[in-house]
């Protein structure tokens, strides 16, 4: 993190180094999510009224996101978006245009796929497989990502160079 391969030679000025490069990272990653509409933050303020006392919480950002496919409420979600299957939903969402039609929403399917980039953990789609049954039974839920995650892959992934801006080959 520091470049020092010792202790001994880790000095003031590499250690505010390290510590600037993984504020800076913590920022970008901040930046990154100011581009949605909705998923900006996983932290829930909480309430201290008088009578009932709540604490702030942590809400994790992929409970976020199935919770909000799953409201029944939200007829359209913000930033998720259905990626047509057949010509049916094909339709729906070209006569979109010229008519009043409702664009099909993402839990209106038996079978939702859940790619995530970047990596997922064992918790995370645990949390998946407990929560989806309890906001609408019958669904199948598959989870797929680029990686499976540790805990010591976080600080690995802050640490990385230019993780926001990869080099696609390009």
């Amino acid at each position: 993190v520091s470049g020092c391969d010792s202790t001994i030679k880790l000095t003031f000025h590499k250690s505010k180094i390290a510590v600037d490069e993984l504020f800076t990272s913590l920022q970008d990653i901040a930046e990154a999510r100011n581009l949605m509409k909705q998923f900006k933050s996983v932290y829930v303020p909480g309430n201290h009224t008088h009578q009932a006392s709540t604490y702030a919480s942590y809400k994790p950002l992929l409970r976020q996101v199935v919770e909000e496919i799953f409201n029944p409420e939200k007829p359209d979600p913000a930033d998720i978006e259905h990626m047509s299957s057949g010509l049916t939903d094909l339709l729906k969402t070209g006569f979109s245009m010229f008519m009043k039609v409702s664009r099909p929403h993402p839990s209106d399917h038996p079978l939702l796929i859940l790619f995530v980039v970047g990596g997922v953990t064992v918790s995370e789609a645990k949390m998946i497989k407990d929560l989806v049954p309890s906001l609408k039974p019958g669904t199948q839920v598959i989870v797929l990502s680029t990686r499976l995650l540790k805990p010591l892959n976080i600080p690995e992934l802050l640490f990385a160079t230019d993780r926001l801006h990869p080099d696609l080959g390009f």
